[in-house]
């Protein structure tokens, strides 16, 4: 048996407030809308992967969900641009990443990264 994908689902009241947050300001795809589900996504290949933390690194809360982007200072932008309050960074890790934490309209704290090269 092998994994082949990890999807995480978050519940949610207002899927119009999803639509904003992860596919307006993320930019990412809908890939999936039942109406009462909506599925966002890339059309790229990812690594499948999982993380448990006992805490989210340089003294913050572990986030909820980790979102790799290409352009950080972009995302950065995007979400300043749309109100999102900063929660955390932007910040230069010792392990490799910059990155800065908001929470999405369901309050589940987000962590957008990049991986510095």
């Amino acid at each position: 048996m092998k994994v082949l994908r990890i999807v995480a689902n978050i519940q949610a009241p207002d899927i119009m407030a999803a639509k904003r947050f992860y596919q307006d300001i993320l930019g990412l795809d809908l890939m999936m809308d039942l109406g009462w589900i909506v599925t966002f996504g890339a059309n790229t290949s990812m690594k499948v992967q999982l993380s448990v933390a006992s805490q989210g690194g340089s003294g913050t809360p572990v986030p909820e969900l980790s979102i790799e982007v290409d352009d950080l200072d972009a995302a950065f932008e995007a979400m300043s641009a749309a109100g999102v309050p900063i929660e955390y960074g932007p910040a230069d890790e010792p392990w490799g990443v910059r990155r800065f934490y908001v929470r999405d309209p369901f309050d589940r704290l987000v962590n957008i990264l990049v991986h510095k090269s």
